[in-house]
């Protein structure tokens, strides 16, 4: 069974940074997505950024150039560096993984951890 918790979240002024974790657990599998989305209030949950398992990367056109996503080479651990945060990246931020299909952004069928709050006030 996958597992994942975040941490890291918290709150930052404007122009400030970031680094969430993602602690991974149960993933016994040879190919594999992992990613980061966030949930704006009343919203669905959003792809941010995406790593597959052969270390392609993706980013949200929002945020590419500010956020970088990276595992540790066990790939037991995520990470998401932010940086030049803004006001409009405040949103409750999730780790995912897809076992089955993922390209990019898109997780047909993923697990999420339970989410971590970031807020960036201005």
């Amino acid at each position: 069974q996958v597992r994942l918790v975040e941490s890291g979240g918290g709150s930052v002024q404007a122009g400030g940074s970031l680094r969430l974790s993602c602690a991974a657990s149960g993933l016994t599998y040879s190919r594999y997505c992992m990613g980061w989305f966030r949930q704006f209030p009343g919203k669905d949950r959003e792809g941010v950024a995406a790593i597959g398992s052969d270390g392609s990367t993706s980013y949200a056109d929002s945020v590419k150039g500010r956020f970088t996503i990276s595992q540790d080479n066990a790939k037991n651990n995520l990470y998401l560096q932010m940086n030049s945060l803004q006001p409009g990246d405040t949103a409750k931020y999730f780790c995912a993984a897809d076992i089955l299909v993922c390209s990019g952004l898109f997780f047909k069928v993923p697990v999420f951890g339970q989410g971590t709050q970031v807020t960036v006030s201005s």
